[in-house]
């Protein structure tokens, strides 16, 4: 099977090459940065954005929120099932 991705320069256009599972941690920053993040199960998500900001969001079962972020706090967040769009 050919691999569409092989070759592929890494953009923010079209679909990600990954998606990693994330467990979300006061003090720890995500493995790789997210240009967006998936939510199985909704609820409160509070999240570092790229541009240093802290958000939280109240989210609906298999949301996607396109959004650069760098890290998912454990405190404020109660979704579950959350995913990190990677790029790289």
């Amino acid at each position: 099977m050919k691999n569409p991705f092989a070759g592929r320069t890494a953009s923010l256009n079209g679909p990600t090459p990954d998606i990693c599972p994330v467990t979300p941690n006061d003090s720890e920053d995500l493995s790789k940065v997210a240009v967006a993040l998936y939510v199985t199960n909704g609820g409160m998500v509070s999240f570092q954005t790229v541009a240093n900001n802290h958000r939280s969001i109240q989210v609906a079962d298999n949301s996607i929120l396109p959004v650069g972020v760098v890290r998912v706090y454990a405190t404020g967040t109660d979704a579950t099932g959350i995913h990190a769009f990677v790029v790289s």
